[in-house]
């Protein structure tokens, strides 16, 4: 089993407002793993920046990021973000607006790791999916 810390997580650990230590203690000897849709997002942040200051925390904290492995999206991966998408749709739970979740979270279950998160809303109508919520 291994763990995907969700793009709150990360900004969190930018922001200063969470240390690595508290993700370690989370995750234990559990491997963590980035996905695209998490490097993508952070990259995003990046180049939003407002300030010069801001853009060089943000990329200094990718420098951080990037030394975890990063898993691959490939068909099976794209096979269960379409199963999972229209479930979502099917149900009445648009999946279109939480596109990067809906990824974040086939990754996950065709790896079989959990997602860590603060934000378990966007995750905990998606079937298979095993969170870890992060407290305090």
């Amino acid at each position: 089993m291994g763990v995907i810390p969700d793009t709150c997580i990360w900004v969190e650990i930018e922001r200063g407002t969470l240390a690595l230590a508290d993700v370690a203690r989370m995750t234990g000897n559990l491997p963590v793993f980035l996905t695209p849709p998490v490097l993508a997002e952070l990259e995003y942040g990046v180049h939003r920046a407002t300030t010069d200051a801001q853009r060089i925390r943000r990329m200094n904290a990718m420098m951080i990021v990037r030394r975890k492995p990063c898993l691959t999206m490939d068909r099976k991966t794209a096979e269960i973000y379409g199963s999972l998408s229209a479930m979502l749709d099917n149900a009445g739970k648009p999946a279109t607006y939480r596109t990067h979740d809906v990824w974040i979270a086939a990754i996950a279950i065709q790896h079989h790791y959990a997602i860590l998160t603060r934000n378990i809303k966007d995750f905990e109508d998606i079937p298979g999916v095993d969170l870890l919520r992060l407290n305090g």
